[in-house]
């Protein structure tokens, strides 16, 4: 069968300019556009909200080591998995750097939510475990290029992360701003480590194909994030719960 000019064309794979512009555009799917973020950088939400959120967030900050560590086990690169494994530091920590997941469980305090109550993930949405778990399942059974271009929302969380670490200390001061230093943290590190996965993609996604599935698998996780916070958003039974455990 004669194929079109269009249909070769089609075939052919993007310029890294090209594949570069396509991923950035998953920006217009990014969570910092949904209705709650908006409404929390607007300074709107109670505390119950803000405590909401808080733990339902910590249930993915406390599985992204699990979903780096798959994708470590998939990447047949040496020099990739030990660069990669930095991440899983960042967030389990060291001795003296006690790392994301840490910081996230001060944020939990400062907004009023005791550790156990976080680690023993008594205020998790349904939907947000269905997402996160389908998460580090997809970067469990998919090639680990395509793991690694789900995690390119990083490109899009630095003006993500400054304009709400603004909100939060402008307009949320019962919250203590001790709590604050994870967004403090990113906001130097997702830059640096977006970068090093933005060119893994760019240099290992060669055909059209494989290019529109890392755009695919970026889209994937915008979607999730957007999910995340449509299930904390509608949360409304949990939300009672936490507003019996204000203080």
């Amino acid at each position: 069968m004669v194929q079109t000019v269009e249909q070769e064309q089609k075939q052919l794979p993007w310029t890294k300019e090209e594949f570069e512009t396509a991923l950035y555009a998953q920006k217009s799917q990014y969570h910092d556009l949904h209705p709650f973020h908006k409404r929390m950088n607007e300074g709107l939400l109670t505390p119950p909200e803000i405590k909401l959120w808080a733990a339902n967030r910590f249930y993915y900050q406390k599985s992204i080591p699990l979903k780096d560590a798959a994708i470590i086990s998939n990447c047949p690169h040496r020099e990739i998995r030990r660069e990669w494994i930095e991440r899983i530091i960042d967030h389990d920590g060291r001795e003296k750097d006690k790392g994301g997941i840490e910081a996230w469980l001060r944020l939990g305090e400062a907004v009023g939510l005791p550790r156990a109550e976080l680690l023993d993930e008594r205020y998790v949405l349904p939907g947000v475990r269905y997402a996160v778990d389908a998460y580090v399942n997809f970067c469990r059974t998919q090639p680990w290029i395509f793991a690694i271009a789900s995690s390119l929302t990083e490109l899009f969380c630095p003006n993500a992360i400054e304009v709400r670490l603004a909100a939060l200390e402008s307009h949320y001061q019962w919250i203590d701003p001790a709590g604050f230093e994870y967004f403090r943290v990113r906001l130097k590190k997702a830059p640096r480590d977006a970068r090093y996965a933005l060119n893994l993609v760019l240099d290992n996604c060669q055909t059209r194909h494989s290019q529109e599935q890392a755009v695919q698998a970026l889209a994937f996780k915008c979607d999730l994030l957007w999910s995340q916070l449509d299930a904390i958003e509608r949360g409304e039974t949990r939300l009672k719960v936490m507003s019996n455990v204000e203080t």
